[in-house]
């Protein structure tokens, strides 16, 4: 299975970002194949729409789980258009991250903020 975390850095010693939408970079993940490849996030500097946009980089790319500590109304509606899941991360690692996913000890994400429009 595709998984996505949003990433401060491209490490996977790299504590996973705030905010799903304003990451720096994303980290897609195979959780069968074990490989990883790090994007940078384009949307980044964006006004508003970021998490939206990333919202379809994730699904272009065949996540089927993102794990993320926040997430927005709308990047959350067009993430679940695209029927993906969406847990609630740890603070830590993307590496501790993916442990937990793996381990099933994360929760779906049930809050989601108005975004930051214009920030």
């Amino acid at each position: 299975m595709k998984i996505a975390i949003p990433a401060e850095d491209k490490s996977m010693d790299a504590s996973i970002y705030e905010s799903f939408g304003r990451s720096p970079y994303i980290l897609l993940y195979n959780t069968i194949t074990k490989e990883g490849e790090f994007l940078d996030n384009k949307a980044v500097v964006a006004q508003g729409g970021a998490g939206v946009r990333m919202a379809q980089v994730v699904a272009d790319n065949g996540v089927k789980s993102l794990i993320t500590l926040r997430c927005g109304e709308n990047a959350e509606k067009a993430l679940s258009s695209a029927e993906v899941f969406i847990y609630k991360g740890i603070q830590g690692t993307v590496k501790q991250n993916i442990k937990k996913f793996i381990a099933e000890e994360l929760y779906l994400l049930d809050e989601f903020h108005e975004g930051f429009h214009g920030h």
